[in-house]
This record gives C-alpha cells, structure tokens and sequence, in this order.
C-alpha cells in the first residue's frame, strides 16, 4: 500500500469521524434546549366572605394611612384592575398584594393593610361575622369606601359611617378570587366626600 493512499485512508476515515460526533451534539444540544411547560395561571373562583367597609373617620388613626402599601401610598384606587381599592385584612387571611374583585361594588380590590376584626375574625374570637366557617376560620375583608379630614365632622362623618353600613351585606358577599382583569367596572367613587353621596349598587 502507498504512502500516499495510506494518508488518504486516514483523511477519510477522522472526516467521517467529525462528521459522527457532530451528529451526537446537535442531537443532544436539541435535547437539552426543550422547553419547560409554564405554570399554570391559579384559576378564578369564587368564596364568601364578610365584605365590611372602612374610611378616613374610622381608620386607625383616622387617616388614610396603610401599613402595607404595594401600589399606593395610601388608601385610595378608581376600581380598575390597574388601579383597584385598597382592601384591609388579616395578613394570614390574605397576602399583601393580593387583588380580588367584588362584583356587587363592580370594583378590584388589592391587600395594601391589616384589620382588627378580621383579625378577631381569623381567630375565632369575634361574634359578628354572619358567614360559616371554611378551613378553620372566619373570612372577613375590609373596603375602603373614602373619605378625607374634611369628614372628620359631621355632615360627612355621619354620611361615610351610614355609606359603610349601607353597603355592608348582612349575609356576606361573593369574592372573586385570582379575577380574570376584563371583569365589569364601575369607577364611581364608593363615597363621594365633595356631595356625601354612597355609591349605589
């Protein structure tokens, strides 16, 4: 055999080599660049909760003042998904953060601040919640309806006080949960502080 068709046997045979492992690489690369299946989106649903409603005279301290703030620097919000109400509540109950919706008031809602009765509620020492017990504990979230200083005395006091109970089911009311953001929105202020007027459902 020649020299010279000795090294054409060899050129032949490591082109053929290259050629194989390239095959397995790009075989493997292709394995490795599978994409993972998302996660799923949590799905909506409904529950019932306590739906209470607080304001400016009846904070505490009277104010607008939050003590978990996410989107706001205080209470306040139009309704819409981007820009819901701040709900108050026990932050066991729910996460600060967290939006909901609240199909009687047409409004979205997100957890910006804590809550007393809820808290009472959420550890079963209060007595006024109407609605049954799921998983161990009353549920309860808080609205906010409005309201600045200039409520602080009456008319307005009076008329945000009387707004909240008026809107306040006694039976509880349906909240959805992980809401869908193309819900129906009724932007009316909840309490208007320039007439004292209540929304009306």
């Amino acid at each position: 055999m020649s020299a010279r068709f000795t090294r054409l046997l060899v050129a032949v045979l490591s082109l053929g080599l290259v050629l194989t492992l390239g095959s397995v690489a790009s075989a493997s690369a292709g394995r490795n660049t599978a994409t993972t299946p998302a996660a799923s989106t949590p799905k909506a649903s409904d529950a019932l909760f306590y739906v209470t409603l607080y304001g400016f005279v009846d904070n505490s301290p009277p104010s607008a003042i939050i003590s978990n703030p996410v989107i706001h620097s205080k209470a306040g919000g139009t309704g819409t998904f981007s820009d819901p109400v701040t709900f108050a509540t026990d932050t066991r109950e729910e996460k600060p953060g967290t939006i909901v919706y609240y199909a009687y008031l047409k409004k979205y809602f997100i957890m910006e601040d804590t809550c007393t009765e809820c808290t009472k509620d959420w550890n079963g020492s209060n007595g006024d919640n109407p609605t049954p017990v799921r998983n161990g504990h009353h549920w309860r979230i808080d609205l906010w309806a409005g309201g600045n200083s200039s409520d602080l005395h009456n008319p307005g006091k009076q008329a945000l006080l009387d707004c909240e109970d008026a809107l306040t089911q006694d039976n509880g009311g349906q909240v959805t949960l992980n809401p869908a953001s193309n819900l129906p929105v009724d932007t009316t202020p909840i309490f208007n502080t320039s007439t004292n007027k209540c929304y009306t459902p």
